[in-house]
């Protein structure tokens, strides 16, 4: 199947009230950078010997749902991924705010994460994602990104959007710090 590309391909995603159920709304559009996110269900040769030369028909496997999102380190969606990786922020402040994540939560929230083409058209919900593993790469040039590393439950596709909304537009991008663009001494 086609898979759009540039400014048409689309993310949006929610955070679940119960774990595998995607929510009837709230769902916010995301920036991303690239997505492997999918499902599959490998098929399984048989090792069974004494059928002749002939190989029997694979089984199918378990169904799998998973793969990776790169996403930029910006100030308006990263805090998504935090919430993700950590849970609820403690918040303080009246604005600006702070937001202090702690590592150690015996829960962690479960997202549905929709992927859309709209040329195809093609939606991809993905329900129960779960973050496996958040990773960055520290540089002294070029753009930040993470990867989010994701578990989901399963996948459902249609051909039809949820109608999220999309953050607010502008550069919201985490910029390196000034100083490292100094030559050392």
């Amino acid at each position: 199947m086609a898979r759009a590309q540039g400014a048409r391909a689309q993310m949006a995603l929610a955070f679940e009230t119960t774990y595998g159920t995607p929510p009837a709304g709230g769902f916010t559009k995301m920036p991303f950078a690239s997505t492997s996110l999918g499902a599959e269900q490998p098929l399984l040769n048989s090792e069974l010997l004494g059928y002749g030369r002939d190989p029997l028909a694979p089984i199918k496997d378990a169904v799998t749902a998973d793969g990776d999102v790169v996403v930029p380190l910006d100030v308006e969606g990263f805090g998504f991924w935090l919430k993700a990786a950590f849970g609820n922020p403690a918040t303080t402040g009246i604005g600006p705010w702070t937001h202090e994540f702690q590592s150690g939560a015996w829960t962690l929230p479960s997202l549905s994460i929709e992927t859309g083409m709209p040329e195809v058209p093609r939606f991809a919900m993905y329900s129960g994602c779960v973050l496996d593993q958040l990773s960055w790469q520290v540089q002294r040039s070029g753009l930040l990104t993470a990867t989010a590393r994701l578990v989901a439950q399963g996948e459902t596709v249609g051909t039809t959007t949820n109608g999220a909304v999309r953050l607010s537009q502008g550069d919201t991008r985490s910029h390196r710090d000034r100083a490292s663009a100094k030559p050392d001494r």
